[in-house]
């Protein structure tokens, strides 16, 4: 078993600029090289501009490159409750960007040429207890009334078409859903930002960054420093460098994969009938999805802490047990991989952008990230040229979280209370 992404490390390896020849001007500098950063990267310089991109690590190498693998629509928790807190004309809003964002994903795949097994696969939000089927039937009469015609469900009589476990009682299909190879998009998003003329500095860690006159930035890194008009601030959950402001209102929450060898045609059609990605609606829950090549890709919270190496390991262990309780078909099957990702959460779980002291950002995914991330992308890039109103996520408010000042001391009560909300609800 490796202790590392299956989409990483499947992946050709993206080669980006020597760190030692950073540009001492640019228009833009965007900190980050996951998929926020790459696609508004991509976007800028197709307008014209100068763009530095500086990344502490690899492209795409910590959460754009350490999901599950999904890109979904619909937005991460239920629709009501988000109708409640905002309003159901802000909600609705806010439900067709997801939708906007994977036909984002998309497009950038054709019109750039990126082999990641992109498909249009469709999620279905799986029942784990018998009375959840009758709140995702609310859900479905409240969407197909208000925001989304295109979705199905599927009752317990016949969820055998779509998942081959006795664990789950029916499912709420989301049709415009997909997956893809996120090592592959990942190097294939930051080669078409390089293409367009994009720089991007991998291994570049950025150190400080200070408010010059005027509008403009210095930002120093390890190597040497940028003078920018404009920053784009993409890290999500960064736990080092300056952005307390940040810190405050992000909380870094662990979540961790597992990847099995290449199964049978026999056992994929057992295990996985419908072949679509599949989440479930416990709030310590699970996600998983098959690949081309009929592996298992499973993953889910297993241990509410960060990633490490040894951290990595025993949640591998958790999800594997776990993994083999929802498919006994799976008892003899090998993990190939298993690794661990960290999910930059709001209190809410929606993300934020905007502009906070002439500092623009995007981040917050909540771990909805992989499609809402290259769009915001795009739609930062706008905002930077002079379009705010391109950002719909712009009238979000975000304070930051009551007694967070930066490590997640709280994670464990956290933890705590929503096994315990599982156990009762």
């Amino acid at each position: 078993m490796k202790l590392a992404s299956y989409w990483t490390d499947t992946a050709a390896q993206f080669e980006g600029l020597d760190p030692r020849g950073l540009d001492a001007r640019a228009d833009v500098a965007i900190i980050g090289g996951g998929f926020t950063g790459l696609s508004a990267a991509l976007a800028l310089a197709r307008k014209g501009a100068t763009v530095v991109v500086l990344e502490a690590g690899r492209v795409a190498g910590e959460a754009s490159g350490r999901n599950g693998g999904h890109c979904n629509n619909g937005l991460p928790h239920d629709f009501s409750v988000v109708a409640r807190q905002l309003g159901l004309e802000q909600a609705r809003a806010l439900y067709h960007a997801y939708d906007s964002a994977v036909d984002c994903v998309e497009r950038l795949v054709r019109d750039e040429g990126i082999e990641c097994d992109f498909r249009r696969n469709g999620k279905i939000k799986l029942a784990a207890k018998p009375h959840h089927f009758a709140k995702l039937e609310k859900a479905y009469a409240l969407l197909q009334r208000h925001v989304d015609p295109d979705t199905s469900l599927v009752g317990p009589e016949v969820i055998a078409s779509e998942v081959g476990s006795e664990l789950f009682y029916g499912g709420l299909v989301m049709h415009k859903s997909a997956q893809m190879h996120m090592g592959r998009f990942g190097a294939g998003l930051a080669a078409a930002a390089q293409r367009s003329g994009a720089r991007i500095f991998q291994n570049t860690a950025v150190i400080g960054l200070a408010r010059l006159s005027g509008n403009a930035f210095r930002v120093q890194t390890a190597h040497d420093t940028v003078e920018a008009d404009q920053v784009l601030v993409a890290t999500g959950p960064s736990r080092h460098g300056p952005f307390g402001y940040f810190r405050r209102r992000i909380v870094p929450v662990g979540s961790f994969v597992v990847t099995t060898e290449p199964l049978s045609e026999t056992l994929v059609a057992s295990i996985m009938p419908g072949g679509r990605n599949a989440t479930t609606t416990k709030n310590v829950g699970h996600y998983f999805r098959l690949t081309p090549d009929n592996r298992l890709v499973f993953g889910g919270r297993a241990r509410f802490a960060l990633s490490s190496p040894a951290s990595d390991a025993k949640s591998g262990a958790v999800l594997e047990r776990n993994m083999k309780v929802l498919f006994p078909q799976l008892r003899d099957t090998r993990i190939d991989y298993c690794w661990g990702g960290v999910v930059d959460m709001t209190a809410d779980r929606l993300p934020r952008a905007g502009e906070v002291k002439g500092l623009h950002y995007a981040m917050g995914y909540s771990g909805s990230g992989t499609q809402m991330s290259v769009y915001m992308g795009q739609n930062m890039a706008r905002a930077i040229n002079g379009e705010p109103e391109a950002n719909p996520l712009r009238r979000l408010q975000w304070p930051p979280i009551p007694g967070h000042l930066g490590p997640p001391w709280f994670l464990p009560f956290v933890g705590a209370y929503y096994r315990w909300l599982d156990l009762v609800s």
